[in-house]
């Protein structure tokens, strides 16, 4: 599944693009379940983004797109509770995965993996600043406001233009969520696993609560 860069120089040009057809996971049909926990561990083409020890009994993985409401509301209301009682405490592991549903939001997850780099905690800043003002970037010139975002983290204009042009990055981002799409039968956003049990939609800090905490004990 290959994005070609004519496409993704013209749809960042546009600001009322919703969806585009190559990556666009609305026409896969949803399951219930992952294949097992194991296909969910699995990271493909780009490394993972966590927070939380790696050895942790209790592992939730978000699959998220960046140009996406519910996921944004999810990172200001829910998410600073589950990093307050379980991320920072050592509890559980925290995966963030990429799951553009249009090509805005693909151009907002390859600059968070360019600011970021190796670095996990940065990469969750980012992508929170990124939820944070994502009326800003999405609704206006997206080219424009994600230079200034990458600008204000620290990037040249240089750097910023030759990470959107990053044809190798964009091929990673896609081929995972293809992998998310065909093997974990994902189909919308945001869409959550904990310990491989399925949860879709936005969810309320107490369901995460109640099953983390049984999970736990267990």
């Amino acid at each position: 599944m290959i994005i070609t860069r004519r496409a993704f120089t013209a749809a960042l040009s546009l600001t009322g693009l919703s969806l585009l057809a190559g990556l666009s996971p609305l026409r896969l049909i949803s399951s219930a379940m992952a294949q097992s926990a194991s296909d969910v561990a699995k990271p493909v083409s780009l490394p993972d983004m966590a927070l939380g020890p790696a050895n942790a009994s209790v592992t939730i993985t978000e699959f998220a797109s960046m140009t996406c409401p519910h996921c944004a509301a999810f990172n200001e209301t829910v998410f600073p509770k589950i990093k307050s009682e379980y991320i920072d405490t050592g509890k559980i592991r925290y995966i963030f995965r990429e799951f553009p549903l249009d090509i805005k939001a693909a151009a907002g997850s390859m600059l968070s993996r360019c600011i970021a780099k190796d670095d996990a905690a940065k990469y969750f800043a980012v992508t929170d600043m990124l939820f944070r003002q994502q009326n800003d970037w999405v609704m206006k010139d997206t080219a424009a406001s994600l230079s200034r975002i990458g600008k204000q983290a620290g990037l040249s204009q240089q750097q910023v233009d030759d990470c959107l042009k990053d044809q190798s990055l964009l091929d990673k981002i896609a081929a995972d969520q293809k992998y998310a799409s065909e093997v974990l039968k994902v189909d919308s956003t945001p869409t959550f696993f904990i310990n491989g049990e399925k949860i879709k939609g936005e969810t309320s800090f107490d369901e995460f609560d109640k099953k983390i905490k049984s999970l736990l004990k267990s």
